[in-house]
């Protein structure tokens, strides 16, 4: 199992752009690995969309990706990054 903190740099959070980005990635890149996300607000496993938007996580959240399957090390930097991406758009 893989660990990686990472913080929300999305200027309005996770909420549903983000959330199905990484969901998607999850599923078409990585369906054999298990994902799971820790925060101050609980943790969830990210099977869905709600459960993931259920964290709530603002700009500036800090959270722990974890990953458990094959290629753990493409599959945490790949999903940690969007975690981090900037979806607003325009950028800010």
């Amino acid at each position: 199992m893989k660990e990686r903190i990472f913080t929300v740099r999305n200027h309005a959070g996770i909420h549903c752009r983000p959330s199905s980005v990484i969901l998607n990635t999850i599923n078409q890149e990585f369906p054999y690995h298990k994902f799971e996300v820790v925060s101050s607000s609980g943790e969830t496993e990210l099977n869905s969309i709600l459960s993931l938007i259920s964290l709530g996580l603002t700009c500036g959240s800090e959270a722990m990706l974890r990953v458990e399957g094959p290629d753990e090390d493409n599959a945490i930097k790949r999903i940690g990054d969007l975690f981090e991406h900037e979806f607003d758009f325009p950028p800010r």
